[in-house]
């Protein structure tokens, strides 16, 4: 009985993703050992066949998938996975995907099946800036988060999946800086993991 916690590795001008520290923080911290981590790579093909063979590998009880959105300032839990790649920086592959479907095959988008508003109370309730927003993008974030959504759909499991923007981590000494501190990340992140394991009975 495990959830699947993962992030992504740095890509374009992030040189450290934040969503890869949080992963690798929890991973260490000890507080969850029901926690299966990994951290993606920001490539459109090598990422989703990574979460496919997580999610059949683990069988998780519910899945959260972490990437960074370096102009936001709040925490973002998202709502749909898109069936789009499109953008204009390539993935660390090389990979640039303009106007392309994730799956020809499959449904426009997915939403989520997190409990966002119990979450965002959650996340709220320790001062934490957080919103719920309406998409995931349409980079390497939303191909996992529609990936992992349509592989949970084909094999018939009602998993609990969702996915988390988190912003750039805020710099102290710039008073420009956006963002939030990693403390406060890591505890937004934590009261997600904590708020899952009780609605998924995970021990």
């Amino acid at each position: 009985m495990t959830i699947l916690l993962t992030g992504f590795n740095a890509f374009g001008k992030v040189t450290d993703n934040p969503s890869q520290q949080l992963v690798r923080h929890i991973a260490a911290c000890g507080r969850f050992p029901q926690v299966v981590t990994e951290v993606l790579l920001t490539e459109y093909a090598a990422s989703a066949l990574r979460i496919q063979t997580l999610l059949l590998e683990y069988r998780p009880r519910a899945v959260l998938c972490l990437g960074v959105a370096q102009m936001r300032r709040e925490i973002h839990l998202e709502r749909v996975a898109l069936n789009l790649d499109d953008a204009t920086l390539p993935d660390n592959a090389g990979d640039l995907a303009t106007g392309r479907p994730i799956d020809p095959d499959g449904p426009a988008a997915y939403w989520s099946t997190f409990p966002l508003e119990a979450m965002q109370q959650q996340v709220a309730g320790r001062g934490i800036p957080v919103a719920i927003s309406n998409h995931a993008g349409t980079f390497v974030c939303n191909h996992v988060f529609y990936t992992a959504r349509h592989t949970l759909q084909q094999h018939g499991l009602t998993t609990p999946c969702g996915f988390i923007h988190v912003p750039a981590v805020r710099d102290p000494a710039d008073p420009n800086s956006i963002g939030l501190s990693f403390e406060q990340m890591t505890e937004a992140i934590e009261v997600c993991l904590s708020y899952l394991t009780q609605y998924t009975g995970v021990s």
